[in-house]
């Protein structure tokens, strides 16, 4: 979730709205597969320059996309905010878009889309010409529910549909007026006709609009990597009914293919169990926020050899006559944002890679102000003289580890974990510019992280090969420690600093977009309560 596009002297609290965005007919340009879509949703804030809000799951092989991942994005209706929609096909695993296939997009302003609630549009090329085919439909709802269903399901006894197995998910559809819309997609567990999928939750407004009366449909599919996925069975309820499942007491729905239903012998295609759904308020981020909860931020500075000699104008820790580099830049871009969600304004910068006196050994965790037992610097004014005045006492090494400084970071996040309050959440940003050296450690200090008050922000400095970063940032699916573990949940945002050319604006957004979604989304699966709320 984020705030982009503000009108200066706003006044009054904005209205939330959630987009659901799903297309039609998009053109195939793939030869053997068909096309791989993925949505992108930009912003335009400053009426000359385009941010990137968020972007959708991709979906492979398939030219008629419902995307289940919603944009949320705060609306004024006494300013105009442009928004576009530009829809690829993705070819690798990158996060540059430069690569892929561009299926068209759609221009248009939030105005439009609430005030219709519902609109389809052809997709345009660049040019301004009709993308030749293909559509696109955004869906638009105000956010005033924020209750939250939480769900355990399972399913036994499915259809076996290629030779002895199926690959079975399932997506859960709200009834609207124009028909059915899709709320969630389950994740794939492969090869298995008694799956148990990991619990998830969906908002109220999503799965019913708020009316537990409502009638859902849940549709039962086997996986198919061409996109030509097979139902295998469905079903209606209400959130009313699923509700007094327990796990003592699951309820149980009868899979029914509409296809089969003319064998005489037919009777169901399986039984999917709801095993627990249970309906919670979810606190906001800016319940969070007003409710007491502090952001604290620590940034940690790569100094290694490969950012190139600092006195030399070719490096990337050179300080040019106007008094910045990409460093500065980064820090300044972020932490002017986060600094006011700090009461006390006093932020740890650490370095790494680099070595220092007096024993000139290389440290991947040391204070920029050489004082290990107060490594506070006074705002992000202070963070940026430290830094400055760091630089010619180092000598810059390698290698590039970032485990030391999560770890560090994680480990104070846990003491504030075991308070058991929602009182603090932890933001690591670490800029760097180059390949990570301990990857292995890396991923394991995430995953480990990943059930901590802790978010990780990666600013990619210089022209590097990032997508070690990228693979970080898993926003499809979970990234996995070495040894296989897991993480509860997606807690890196990378973000390459060449890609917004000194527009801080930009970074800002884009570096910043998925925080408030980690920071409420932690807090709320422990069940913890923002620390001013009673109750």
């Amino acid at each position: 979730m984020a705030s982009v596009g503000v009108p200066s002297g706003t006044s009054y609290w904005p209205s939330r709205v959630e987009l659901t965005v799903s297309c039609e007919n998009l053109m195939d340009m793939d030869v053997f597969s068909k096309s791989d879509p993925l949505c992108v949703l930009y912003i335009n804030a400053s009426g000359s320059q385009w941010h990137e809000l968020g972007r959708t799951e991709m979906i492979l092989n398939c030219l008629n996309p419902k995307f289940a991942k919603k944009f949320v994005i705060d609306y004024y209706f006494e300013t105009v905010q442009r928004v576009k929609f530009c829809v690829y096909d993705i070819d690798n695993n990158t996060y540059d878009l430069e690569d892929d296939d561009f299926l068209g997009e759609l221009e248009c302003t939030l105005g439009q889309i609430v005030s219709n609630k519902q609109m389809t549009r052809p997709l345009m090329l660049k040019n301004g010409r009709l993308a030749g085919r293909g559509t696109i439909t955004i869906s638009a709802e105000e956010i005033s529910d924020t209750r939250v269903a939480n769900f355990e399901v399972s399913a036994r006894r499915l259809d076996k549909k290629f030779f002895w197995w199926s690959d079975p998910f399932l997506e859960f559809y709200k009834q609207t007026d124009t028909g059915w819309q899709l709320s969630h997609r389950t994740e794939v567990i492969h090869n298995n006709l008694n799956p148990t999928w990991r619990p998830f939750r969906i908002f109220l407004r999503s799965l019913c609009g708020g009316d537990v009366e409502r009638t859902i449909k849940v549709d039962c599919y086997d996986h198919h990597v061409n996109g030509a996925h097979r139902l295998i069975g469905s079903f209606k309820t209400t959130l009313a009914e699923m509700q007094t499942a327990t796990h003592v007491s699951p309820i149980e729905f009868e899979c029914i293919n509409p296809k089969k239903l003319k064998k005489k012998d037919y009777k169901t295609s399986g039984v999917i169990y709801i095993k627990s759904c249970q309906v919670e308020k979810e606190y906001t981020f800016l319940d969070y926020i007003m409710g007491g909860c502090q952001l604290n931020f620590t940034i940690a500075i790569d100094f290694t050899g490969s950012n190139g000699d600092p006195k030399l104008p070719n490096s990337l820790h050179y300080i040019n006559p106007e008094g910045y580099n990409e460093y500065l830049s980064a820090i300044w871009a972020v932490g002017s944002v986060i600094q006011d969600y700090d009461s006390n304004k006093k932020f740890p910068v650490f370095g790494f890679g680099a070595q220092i006196p007096a024993a000139w050994k290389v440290s991947h965790d040391f204070p920029v102000n050489f004082n290990p037992s107060n490594p506070f610097c006074d705002g992000i004014e202070g963070v940026m003289r430290a830094y400055q005045q760091c630089l010619p006492q180092l000598k810059l090494w390698g290698p590039t580890n970032f485990s030391p400084i999560i770890n560090r970071v994680a480990w104070i996040a846990k003491q504030g974990l075991y308070q058991n309050t929602a009182a603090q959440y932890f933001v690591l940003l670490i800029i760097t510019d180059g390949v990570i050296t301990d990857m292995d450690l890396t991923r394991k200090a995430i995953v480990e992280a990943s059930r901590l008050p802790l978010s990780i922000i990666i600013v990619g400095v210089g022209g590097a090969d990032f997508s070690e970063m990228e693979f970080l940032d898993s926003d499809d699916k979970p990234l996995l420690s070495p040894s296989g573990e897991a993480a509860a949940r997606d807690i890196v945002q990378f973000v390459p600093f060449r890609h917004f050319h000194g527009n801080n604006v930009g970074l800002t957004h884009s570096v910043l977009a998925e925080l408030p979604e980690q920071v409420s989304s932690f807090f709320n699966s422990y069940k913890l309560k923002p620390p001013n709320v009673c109750g």
